[in-house]
């Protein structure tokens, strides 16, 4: 009896397997995200990035991600589209060059942030940049406030370069 129970078991293992339903692939995680943090939402817990941008070009905008109006409980609105194989190319350099910028931090607290993550397939490859107090530049070098300056022009470059279904 054992022995047919065993055998049982092993046909619906193997029939699962390859039926494809034991062996899914996961889903495709994005590769470039844009989030906005905005002045005041430390304490949400809903916030999600404005952009997601996945390696074949495929990219989720969700425009009013963090906009203040939405309630915490209402998800943002998805929009489905495509970002242009030059742009994303484009965008993965600057973001890599702009892993070596010291984008400073001015001397203002509890502000707004922005962050551009890169997070390839290749582990180990992710490059996670984070500019805080976007609008403010008291006490910064010349060389942060063009770091500043560049990562806010990917940011828009990235965020205007996609294309709705």
């Amino acid at each position: 009896m054992r022995k047919a129970k065993s055998v049982v078991l092993l046909l619906v293992l193997l029939f699962a397997a390859g039926s494809g339903l034991a062996a899914a692939d996961p889903p495709s995680l994005a590769e470039i995200t844009l989030t906005n943090i905005p002045h005041g939402w430390s304490g949400r817990h809903d916030l999600r990035p404005e952009l997601e941008v996945y390696p074949d070009g495929r990219a989720i905008k969700k425009p009013d991600a963090a906009f203040a109006g939405r309630a915490p409980d209402v998800p943002p609105q998805q929009l489905n589209g495509s970002i242009r194989a030059d742009v994303l190319r484009a965008a993965q350099a600057e973001i890599r060059s702009l892993s070596m910028v010291d984008l400073g931090e001015p001397a203002v607290t509890d502000e707004s942030k922005q962050i551009i993550d890169l997070m390839p397939e290749e582990r180990g490859q992710e490059v996670h940049l984070i500019l805080y107090a976007p609008g403010f530049s008291e006490g910064l070098s010349p060389e942060q406030q063009d770091g500043r300056i560049r990562f806010a022009a990917l940011y828009r470059r990235l965020f205007d370069a996609f294309v709705q279904d």
